[in-house]
């Protein structure tokens, strides 16, 4: 079965479903998901979007911020668009129907929130459940869209490119598994954009639901699409640390309001760690956590706001409240037991200012892509922004894609004489231990040793990973397993190429920061990982 269209986006995230609302007004837009439309990592978000909207605060002062929690690897020109973009980033969505908090009922003044990292108070909110109200509002409006058509459990299995046939390296759209009928459909489309969020399924602990299997950076390298900066994954402070709760992020900003970090016997512990103490960059303050936990031998450490007066912490973080409430934790009477958890890919696929890729008819945008916001480290909130600067830029040059009379000839897919699997096992086991050996030896704090015994193990797994691909019918825990394992690769071969420490990647071979190394990794299918100067 083939379909056709102008835009196939892949991914229905907030960069997704921004560049679709866009690109509409244009052309036919498919979105292709495989969960329902509103799963994504946009859904689960929960501070808000950074923008430079109080009067007291300036571009200049956004850009600076973000160049400081990048540790000398933002791109100025990426940042500057962004920054300068994030007004209207903010009216766009609210023109979507996203409801922010505002000063007061009668206002038109957004209420603004203050997070680790930012000098002034610029977080646009709805709560603290910024994530799940941008969706709300993004899905309704493409509901409302004739020029979108959206496939639900449907997920990428490989970008087509013509080289595969003998023809020009130029993406033509992609193989889509329909989960439900577990059938592969062809989707030709004039250009493929990915939206496919990012990849904490690859950590044991992470803050990002199921679908960030980093499927689209895994597609991208597959098809020979350049890669960059995979080493930088940030690893949130403060995940919830409960037997029964699952990837539940706790909200930076709460240490914006004045949350401290506290070890078991209630002692703080930021001051000694960095000046900001609670408000240090992420990374800073992740590496603390995981230095006590570690020092102390103690399962966690805990956030405690509990000197804030009840209503206004009940007001202020409602979500989090009821959350923690379901696991018997009250936030106004008691500190919240946490934990680091994989959090957020500063790298992905290499796009310029409009989101092309190094392969002809391929974008990328969202956190999949490296567009060189973040450098080695994102400061809170701008990933959102990125999402929405990005889906709009990239909508943008669309317009000038060429929509060709006819479409190429490509083959549909053939399953051979792939079986259905009789040993589910070897998928949980294989998706299970690589998981664990990514936390163990990929984490917070690497070293040479750790990195050589992760590559190892992991082109093992990707040996019975990929035999068992070719035997077996498609499932979506088999590509998500094989897009893991890519990743897990991508991130170990750039961590090994990072001779310093710098932003999120921390070794303990090499401690210090090395001006010398103030440059891109850049990593493309069967060419050694090196660096690039900017």
């Amino acid at each position: 079965m083939q379909i056709s269209c102008d835009y196939l986006i892949i991914g229905s995230g907030i960069a997704g479903l921004s560049c679709a609302l866009e690109a509409a007004k244009h052309g036919q837009v498919v979105v292709a998901t495989k969960r329902a439309r509103d799963e994504s990592n946009t859904k689960y978000a929960q501070g808000g979007i950074a923008a430079v909207l109080a009067n007291d605060d300036t571009f200049g002062a956004h850009i600076a911020d973000t160049l400081v929690a990048g540790a000398g690897l933002c791109h100025e020109r990426v940042v500057e668009l962004c920054v300068q973009g994030g007004p209207e980033a903010i009216a766009k969505l609210r023109g979507y129907g996203t409801r922010f908090d505002r000063t007061d009922a009668e206002a038109d003044e957004l209420d603004l929130h203050l997070e680790g990292g930012h000098t002034k108070r610029r977080i646009a909110h709805a709560g603290d459940a910024t994530g799940r109200e941008i969706e709300r509002a993004l899905v309704e409006a493409i509901a409302r869209e004739p020029n979108i058509r959206v496939l639900e459990e449907h997920m990428a299995v490989d970008l087509i490119t013509l080289a595969k046939y003998g023809g020009p390296e130029v993406c033509v759209g992609a193989y889509v598994l329909d989960i439900e009928s577990r059938t592969v459909i062809t989707i030709l489309a004039h250009a493929t954009i990915l939206a496919t969020g990012g990849a904490g399924k690859v950590y044991l602990y992470t803050t990002n639901p199921d679908v960030a299997t980093g499927d689209g950076i895994a597609m991208a390298y597959r098809a020979g699409a350049e890669v960059g900066n995979m080493e930088f994954y940030q690893f949130h402070p403060t995940c919830l640390y409960h037997p029964d709760a699952k990837n539940f992020l706790i909200s930076e900003a709460l240490r914006g309001e004045g949350a401290i970090l506290r070890l078991a016997d209630g002692t703080p512990f930021m001051p000694k760690h960095h000046p900001l103490a609670e408000l240090a960059p992420r990374d800073i303050v992740a590496r603390a956590i995981d230095f006590e936990i570690k020092r102390t031998g103690d399962d966690c450490v805990y956030l405690d706001i509990t000197h804030k007066p009840a209503a206004f912490v009940r007001e202020r973080f409602p979500s989090i409240y009821n959350e923690c409430l379901r696991y018997g934790i009250d936030i106004t009477a008691q500190p919240i037991p946490i934990v680091p958890a994989a959090h957020y890919l500063c790298g992905g696929v290499s796009t310029d200012l409009e989101g092309r890729t190094t392969i002809p008819g391929l974008w990328a945008i969202g956190e999949c892509a490296f567009t060189g916001l973040h450098g080695a480290n994102r400061l809170g909130s701008n990933s959102l922004l990125e999402g929405v600067v990005f889906g709009h830029r990239t909508a943008e040059a669309l317009k000038v894609v060429p929509k060709q009379a006819s479409w190429p000839t490509v083959p549909d897919w053939d399953i051979g004489s792939a079986g259905t699997p009789d040993e589910a096992v070897v998928v949980t086991h294989n998706w299970d231990e690589l998981r664990r050996l990514m936390w163990n030896y990929v984490g917070i704090v690497r070293s040479d040793k750790r990195l050589q015994r992760a590559a190892r193990r992991i082109a093992m797994l990707q040996e019975e990973i990929a035999e068992y691909y070719w035997n077996y019918v498609l499932t979506r825990d088999l590509l998500e397993l094989r897009n893991i394992a890519t990743v897990a690769q991508l991130i170990v071969e750039c961590a090994s190429a990072r001779h310093e420490s710098r932003g999120l990647h921390y070794t303990i071979d090499y401690p210090n920061l090395d001006s010398q190394r103030a440059r891109d990794i850049v990593i493309k299918r069967g060419v050694p990982a090196r660096h690039l100067w900017r």
